[in-house]
């Protein structure tokens, strides 16, 4: 069952690397380990002024070079976030995580519709790109305010919804992953969904497999539905199909 699990897991992993040290060196190899002796993973997410040098090193393989705009803490005006994702776009990026201005859904009065105009022009200027919205659930914490967000983001044209940066103290949720499903079910379109903070182990992950084939269907999950935002865990999944020890780390969170 636990090696079912992390077969289903691995090509669905983000591999993710966002720390402070980050160089040319971690981001070489953070490319040559989303390689692995079991399978690919769906993508690599790192710094923007790492982009191109991911692009490079992953020419060929189908792992795909995703970046983070307004991060971490989605408070820069919108001119500045389309300015950063039409950089990473002109680097070769081809998935932008956005962090949502959770802020104004906190505070309301408006809110809700200067995070959707905010969202709006990043949708515009992703283009044909991967738009994930981050929610950041654990800061939005009541599940009124997850589900606003949520419908905001899918309203301004979210490719996925993810729930965190990883850079607060609550991660990813059961709970705040069921809202958002449940968001991506009754979008109306394609809608994915990315489980990102704290996810480590492979027990964990299945926890969210389980979820998502409860809400949107046992034939919904697929790397262009679902995504796990980790470093840790490929690790935690290489153990169990025999590649490696069980060296579960948070690195890249």
């Amino acid at each position: 069952m636990v090696a079912a699990i992390a077969t289903r897991a691995l090509p669905l992993v983000d591999l993710t690397s966002l720390n402070d040290a980050d160089d040319v060196a971690s981001t070489a190899a953070l490319c040559a380990k989303a390689v692995t002796p079991a399978g690919n993973v769906a993508a690599v997410c790192l710094w923007p002024e790492f982009v191109a040098q991911a692009k490079h090193a992953l020419m060929g393989t189908g792992i795909r070079v995703a970046t983070v705009v307004n991060f971490p803490g989605g408070s820069l005006p919108a001119e500045k976030v389309v300015d950063q994702i039409a950089r990473a776009l002109a680097d070769g990026a081809e998935e932008i995580d956005i962090v949502m201005p959770y802020g104004a859904i906190m505070v309301g009065q408006g809110g809700d519709q200067r995070a959707a105009d905010h969202l709006a022009a990043c949708r515009a200027a992703c283009g044909a790109a991967t738009m994930k919205v981050i929610l950041e659930s654990g800061s939005l914490a009541k599940p009124a305010l997850i589900e606003r967000a949520a419908r905001v983001a899918v309203d301004a044209g979210a490719d996925f919804l993810k729930t965190s940066t990883g850079k607060v103290p609550a991660g990813a949720t059961p709970g705040a992953a069921r809202i958002m499903l449940e968001a991506s079910r009754a979008a109306g379109r394609p809608v994915g969904f990315k489980a990102s903070g704290g996810i480590r182990d492979v027990e964990t992950a299945g926890q969210y497999l389980a979820l998502a084939d409860e809400i949107c269907g046992p034939g919904w999950v697929s790397p262009a539905r679902f995504r796990f935002g980790a470093s840790g865990l490929l690790d935690a999944i290489l153990a169990v199909l025999g590649h490696g020890p069980a060296a579960v780390t948070s690195a890249g969170y």
